[in-house]
């Protein structure tokens, strides 16, 4: 048996895309020869590694099990080159990350952690909890920095931060004339929140919105500043980091009801358990454990 490299990184690459076609042209290669190395792999193997449905590729349980082996020999393989390199770390760190996180914590971390470990080759995917966390399990990232909470078999998950959330309402909302909020005054207001699959949508949900009767979401946005903008234009009220706001806060475009519950809430380091850890990856992972929040 002489499984190579590059079948192994077809084979990667195919349960990502789900086409041989989109996978040729991540890998820069021609559809025949993506397919001839799948078709050699799956010999040498004995056993088929995907189920063909309608021109895609699904994979199996043969393939499920060969997954995090073939992303280990990858990794293992980018290890011995960087042993005959002058930098200790070396290999691309793929980090995923939700965006409260990756539009306001992950760029400082970065930064910093680039001072320390010289290590300089990252990639930057910023999208809502939910979606990182299938890339995790489609082993295209090797770390999610995240704010909602993912539930997998497949994933480790730790607390990693804590993070408060606030509602934020134009500067004269009439709750403002309130000593405090309760969940009762929130009944009849125009909420403006994030997409579905957003750690912040989730944490409205769990802690506000199910309490809610007749729940009036105004607006479903994607940005951040766009709620942000719609709240101080008086459009509703929203449910989001206080570091996320913190800016507007300081400008006093929108402020914080002082409403009566814990609004607290937990930021995770998540991977994949069968993901083979890179030197570089312990090293971001140890990184990532000590880091803090920015004062």
């Amino acid at each position: 048996m002489n499984i190579t490299l590059k079948q192994l990184h077809v084979f990667i690459t195919i349960t990502q895309e789900k086409t041989l076609t989109t996978a040729a042209d991540k890998l820069f290669l021609s559809k025949p020869a993506v397919s001839m190395a799948l078709a050699e792999l799956e010999k040498q193997l004995g056993h088929k590694l995907f189920e063909r449905k309608n021109n895609r590729l699904l994979i199996n349980e043969m393939g499920k099990a060969l997954l995090p082996l073939a992303d280990e020999q990858l990794e293992r393989s980018k290890a011995i080159i960087s042993l005959f390199n002058s930098h200790n770390f070396q290999g691309k760190l793929r980090i995923g990350s939700s965006n409260t996180v990756g539009n306001h914590l992950l760029p400082i971390l970065l930064s910093q952690f680039r001072q320390v470990s010289t290590h300089q080759d990252q990639f930057m995917c910023i999208d809502n909890s939910t979606s990182i966390g299938n890339q995790l399990i489609d082993y295209e990232l090797d770390i999610a920095l995240v704010e909602g909470l993912l539930i997998d078999k497949q994933l480790h998950v730790e607390r990693w931060l804590k993070d408060e959330m606030v509602i934020v309402a134009h500067p004269e909302h009439p709750l403002m004339s309130r000593k405090v909020v309760t969940i009762n005054d929130l009944h009849d207001q125009h909420w403006i929140l994030r997409e579905k699959g957003s750690g912040s949508r989730h944490f409205f949900i769990d802690h506000i919105g199910q309490h809610l009767t007749d729940l009036d979401i105004a607006f479903e946005l994607t940005s951040t500043e766009a709620i942000i903008n719609c709240c101080a234009s008086g459009l509703g009220v929203a449910c989001m980091s206080k570091t996320a706001a913190r800016h507007a806060l300081n400008d006093k475009r929108v402020v914080t009801l002082p409403i009566d519950i814990d609004m607290s809430r937990d930021l995770y380091l998540v991977w994949h358990k069968e993901k083979y850890q890179s030197p570089i990856l312990k090293e971001f992972i140890n990184y990532c454990r000590q880091w803090s929040l920015p004062e």
